[in-house]
């Protein structure tokens, strides 16, 4: 109990004198040991990575983070099953679950559908999407987000626990010189006056040269520390590279993913739009009309060109905008020019028949204004 007591109040007393010291330099009232030009050198390129590690970790975080909405929510459940020793549950995607939603709603339409069927491709394609996300995020996170939070929660911590020690041996050593300047000056009086303080300056140079030792080899450990920073610069550049070769390799394979996308939906573009045109999806075929009529597969031109104008329902139409036709059953159109347009059995409602002189083919209703 005794001994306790007496540490309480030795620890007491020196962060008494500890904040006496501080006190006074800052008021100029105190002399304040200043560390070499390396030294502060190393302190700032110290203090430089830590700030740019702390600000790019972040953000890359925020970028790898699947829904930045949920972000904090998404780090403590990642927290608790961290302390409980158990394995995160994988999150889907956005991308997976706009491809989920795709799927789900090709069923209702009906896959057989042109659109049911699109939602399909397009939906399957979200989800390899979604895959290939899920794989860059797992690479980057293991080879370039965990080296950086290592640093910040381990190697910093560290280097800042030795700093602010180092701070603490410099208050005391600042400290003891003070005493020993007080010491001697005192004695120098004394002396004229007959007395002796010759005891009193001893004790305090060897409590100076106590503080002196523990605070050059505080230095050193802190010193150590900080030139390590060097090995981290390394390391965290190798990481980099390692996060470039995964962004790489994800978009790569988004960029292949969504040109075989691009390409089979561009086969089945003319087919789907074709039909729509030609023909009630509901309706029967006609028997006598197949045997002596051009089939489905041939060219959209023929079809175009054996559709008959109606004798009367036909209206004038301004373009408003350019148009560009997807393919041969289509009729490109320019702004502003004026074209005939009429409609015919079973077509889409989104579409009409389009004539310019001797073209024809269908054209969007919202590219145009009808008029009277």
């Amino acid at each position: 109990m005794d001994f306790s007591v007496k540490k309480l109040a030795s620890d007491a007393g020196v962060f008494f004198s500890r904040a006496v010291q501080f006190t006074q330099e800052n008021l100029g009232q105190a002399e304040k040991t200043e560390l070499d030009a390396h030294f502060e050198n190393l302190l700032a390129r110290a203090d430089c990575t830590k700030n740019w590690t702390e600000k790019i970790f972040r953000q890359t975080e925020y970028l790898l983070q699947p829904n930045p909405i949920d972000h904090t929510g998404a780090r403590i459940e990642e927290f608790l099953y961290e302390k409980l020793d158990r394995k995160v549950p994988s999150r889907p995607t956005n991308a997976e679950l706009l491809g989920q939603y795709m799927l789900e709603a090709a069923k209702d339409f009906g896959p057989g559908t042109p659109y049911g069927s699109t939602l399909i491709k397009v939906g399957e394609c979200q989800q390899r999407l979604g895959g290939a996300e899920r794989e860059f995020l797992q690479t980057s996170a293991i080879s370039f987000l965990t080296p950086l939070r290592n640093f910040l929660e381990g190697d910093w911590r560290t280097i800042s626990k030795e700093r602010r020690l180092l701070e603490n041996r410099r208050l005391d050593l600042d400290a003891c010189k003070a005493r020993v300047k007080k010491a001697k000056a005192a004695e120098t009086k004394a002396a004229c006056e007959g007395e002796l303080w010759t005891e009193e300056v001893d004790k305090a140079e060897h409590e100076l040269r106590v503080a002196q030792t523990e605070f050059d080899r505080q230095a050193e450990v802190t010193r150590l520390l900080l030139e390590g920073i060097s090995s981290t610069h390394v390391n965290h550049l190798r990481c980099l590279h390692e996060f470039v070769e995964a962004q790489t390799a994800y978009y790569n394979q988004c960029h292949r993913v969504m040109q075989d996308l691009q390409k089979e939906l561009g086969s089945s573009h003319a087919d789907a739009f074709s039909s729509s045109f030609g023909r009630n999806p509901g309706s029967s075929p006609d028997p006598v009309a197949s045997a002596s009529s051009p089939t489905a597969s041939e060219t959209d031109v023929l079809q175009i060109e054996e559709v008959q104008p109606p004798a009367s329902g036909t209206r004038k139409a301004k373009v408003l905008y350019d148009y560009d036709a997807a393919d041969t059953s289509e009729m490109s159109l320019l702004a502003d020019e004026l074209i005939t347009v009429y409609t015919v059995p079973g077509m889409d409602s989104d579409w009409l028949v389009g004539e310019r002189g001797n073209q024809k083919g269908k054209v969007p209703v919202t590219y145009l204004e009808l008029l009277s």
